[in-house]
Order: C-alpha cells, then structure tokens, then sequence
C-alpha cells in the first residue's frame, strides 16, 4: 500500500469522530424517555445503539494499540446511561483511533493485529480491520441517525464531511473537538 491509503485512513478516523461529535451532539436535545425510547433497529434504541458503538470500538481500538483488552470490552454493553457521558467516552476513543490512524505508515498497513477473541486468538491485518471497524461505525450511526429522524431532534448531516457550504458550523464543531483544517489535513 502506498502513503495515500495512510492519510485516507487518517481523514477517516477524523471523519469518523467529527460524525459521532454531530450524531451525539444531536442527540444531547433528547430527554431522557426520547433517548431510551424503543424503536425497530437492530438495536432497541438510540441509548443501546450508541453504547454499542462506543463498545465496539473499544474492543477494536485496543487490539489495533496491540492491547489485550478482548472480549472484557462487552462486560457492560450499555455502559454510559447518559448523553454527556457517553459523548466524552466516545471522544475519547476517536481520538485515540485517530492517535491509531495518524501513526501509520505504509508498512504498518500491512502489519498484523492480534483480535483477541476469548479462547481465540483473531490475526487481521491492520488496514482490512481499520476498514471494518469505519463500516461498522458507519452502519450503526446510520441506524441512530434513522432513529433519530423519529424524535422531535432533526438528525444532523453524516455524510459531507467538508462541504463548502458548512465552512462556518465546521470551524464552530472543530473548535469544540480542538481541531483545525491544518491539524486534520496536515500542510
């Protein structure tokens, strides 16, 4: 792989944070019934859904850090009971992906990553597993931003990631996680 497929990894992860910033911002305007509410999705609800996105990457960042973390990742499945909790867990494991994505180079793409699977050990290189942790991050969102639509909350855009016409809403949300065009683009 060559060094384009390393920054196209890399707006990924921020892309990807910038979508979970959007889609939970949003849903900071749910009270709680509208949060817990059930609804048809794979999951039951927003509050489910969200969770088990946060758990999931959980499960897949730490095994591309070469941690050991495993299936103890889904001990709570439902972890974070609020909004705000569970934006500043979310935070945190994008930046970390990000941390992931920003080291790359076109030699780790290739490198192994070690799954841990209960009694199983799961070896994955790290570009296909990057793919895969991106689409379940994407379908899952897309099932959240689906339920949401049935609330009060008008779901927020996923999937323009640096539209023109968004330049003012983009630099207020940049400042919210810290970013700038330079830090996500590089010079």
């Amino acid at each position: 792989m060559t060094a384009s497929f390393t920054g196209a990894f890399r707006a990924m992860a921020y892309n990807n944070a910038w979508a979970n910033h959007r889609l939970l911002t949003a849903c900071s305007g749910l009270d709680e019934a509208a949060f817990y509410a059930e609804r048809v999705s794979f999951f039951p609800s927003l509050w489910a859904t969200l969770n088990h996105i946060l758990v999931v990457d959980w499960f897949y960042v730490d095994a591309l850090e070469g941690g050991a973390l495993g299936y103890a990742a889904f001990e709570d499945e439902t972890p974070y009971r609020t909004v705000a909790d569970l934006h500043a867990a979310q935070r945190a494991v994008d930046d970390r992906l990000i941390a992931v994505c920003d080291a790359l180079t076109p030699e780790t793409l290739n490198e192994e990553v070690r799954v841990i699977r209960g009694e199983r050990t799961q070896v994955e290189r790290r570009d296909r597993l990057l793919m895969h942790l991106f689409e379940h991050q994407i379908h899952h969102r897309g099932q959240a931003h689906a339920m949401l639509s049935g609330t009060s909350v008008k779901p927020p855009q996923l999937d323009e990631f640096f539209s023109a016409g968004e330049a003012p809403l983009r630099a207020a949300e940049f400042a919210d996680l810290g970013w700038t065009e330079e830090k996500v683009w590089g010079s």
